[in-house]
């Protein structure tokens, strides 16, 4: 595949590539209403087929020059793909991109929280998750482990920002997600859609994970907080029933993202 040279980062076909680390940038291109919105990132070759294969639009690539590794099936011949020296890249992504691989991709309409939750038995609820890293892992596990849909809070950042996609190997694409309304309306969505909660904490008063005993036709959101604060007490109260992983060795909590993997285990054993 032909691969166009560009030697400079002003160079208007790359634009929407710029300012890879810097937040306001992003925001434009990657937050709704921004003047580059529509669009979103993804790096890597892995990352890059598994978005192509959930169905996203590929708009562009941009490698390092210095690439010799053939290009992913995926970036059929009608996509520009565009070739950087490392000091370009270096100037664009302040990463050198050593035979590496960033795309951008047309950002899907928005989908509604029922239209996620239709036909879903198991979902992630998530407030305040805004660490990228977090919500990339969280995504991986539950993508993996049997949960049918993500569903976020207005706080929580962009399940496609380049980093939370690329720490969940792309997985995310294969996840339907939506926002929900703010707190506690957002949940209220997910309860009129039949769903039971179980908010996850790790206070010791609260139900240990493994006793729950969920009815054979019993669909059950997973609810999480942030990082460190945790669910809010308002949502606490709203979900009502509160489950812990047991733990030893007086660690007092996990890693959200290790949290919702073990609890995603658990709620998933026995699904076909």
């Amino acid at each position: 595949m032909a691969h166009t040279l560009v030697e400079d980062p002003a160079d208007p076909r790359i634009e929407e590539f710029l300012g890879l680390r810097d937040h306001e940038l992003r925001r434009r291109r990657e937050s709704p209403g921004g003047d580059l919105a529509g669009i979103f990132i993804a790096e890597g070759d892995l990352v890059v087929e598994r978005a192509v294969r959930a169905g996203y639009r590929l708009r562009s690539v941009l490698v390092d020059a210095t690439r010799t590794l053939a290009l992913p099936a995926a970036v059929g011949p009608d996509v520009p793909v565009y070739a950087a020296g490392q000091e370009v890249v270096l100037r664009i992504t302040g990463m050198a991109m050593h035979r590496g691989l960033i795309a951008s991709f047309e950002r899907p309409p928005d989908r509604g929280v029922a239209e996620v939750l239709a036909g879903a038995t198991r979902a992630v609820v998530l407030e305040n998750v805004n660490n990228p890293t977090n919500l990339g892992v969280i995504a991986r596990s539950a993508t993996g482990l049997g949960t049918d849909a993500l569903l976020l809070d207005p706080s929580c950042c962009d399940p496609l920002y380049r980093r939370a996609s690329r720490v969940a190997m792309g997985e995310v694409f294969a996840l339907p997600w939506a926002r929900t309304e703010r707190f506690p309306a957002g949940i209220d969505q997910v309860v009129d859609a039949g769903f039971s909660l179980l908010a996850l904490t790790p206070d010791p008063g609260a139900e240990p994970i493994d006793d729950v005993v969920l009815g054979p036709d019993e669909k059950v959101a997973l609810v999480l907080g942030a990082e460190g604060p945790g669910l809010t007490e308002e949502t606490m109260a709203r979900v009502g029933r509160r489950v812990r992983i047991p733990l030893h060795g007086g660690v007092d909590s996990l890693n959200v993202g290790a949290a919702a993997a073990i609890a995603c285990y658990v709620l998933g054993r026995g699904r076909p």
